[in-house]
């Protein structure tokens, strides 16, 4: 009895000897923090509050909260460029029975510029606050994030004007056929594409 005993208490001492003597204790080898297995060993405890999703505190010193430069659930995002500066919308328009091609740069506060078809400027200005206005609410309303990239629809238009709209990041290239009603209402408000 005291022999099976002393083998008990000595294996024991074995087994608590393996898990380390750092007073929590590091995991056996082979096994994790969790109490799971690793392939690669030990898994070492990190220093310091957890970065994990179960009720981590952040680090001394770090703001807590969304990072910057992010909105927070439900808050309003404001459409369109943040920077008068920054690009509104660009359309390249090319064909028609002169087969000829020109590009509209429109910028946030309403400057544009018109260029041929060897990217040469051939005409700038800048659009009246109300039809800047306009031009963006039709840019909101065709959805650009939406549209397929190749719209496609309606009798082909030979001789036709061939459009290709640049807004927020969204290509969309089109026949005059084709475009949808919001997509016609911002051409509407585009300075001309050849100078008078």
């Amino acid at each position: 009895m005291r022999a099976s005993r002393a083998a008990a208490v000595l294996l024991s001492a074995v087994v608590l000897a393996g898990c380390g003597s750092g007073g929590g204790g590091t995991p056996a080898a082979g096994t994790s923090a969790g109490g799971g297995t690793t392939a690669s060993g030990p898994v070492q405890p990190s220093p310091g509050p957890s970065s994990g999703a179960t009720g981590a505190q952040p680090a001394p010193g770090k703001p807590s909260g969304p990072p910057a430069g992010s909105s927070a659930p439900g808050s309003p995002v404001s459409p369109g460029p943040s920077s008068a500066g920054e690009r509104l919308l660009t359309v390249t328009r090319s064909g028609g029975i002169a087969g000829r091609t020109s590009t509209l740069l429109i910028k946030g506060d309403g400057s544009w510029t018109r260029l041929d078809g060897q990217a040469r400027p051939a005409g700038s200005g800048k659009l009246p606050p109300e039809r800047l206005a306009r031009l963006r609410t039709a840019l909101g309303q065709a959805d650009f994030a939406h549209l397929p990239r190749v719209p496609k629809g309606g009798a082909t238009v030979f001789d036709g004007f061939r459009y290709a709209f640049v807004h927020e990041g969204h290509e969309v290239a089109t026949g005059q056929e084709s475009l949808t009603p919001a997509l016609r209402s911002a051409l509407g408000e585009l300075p001309p594409f050849e100078a008078d």
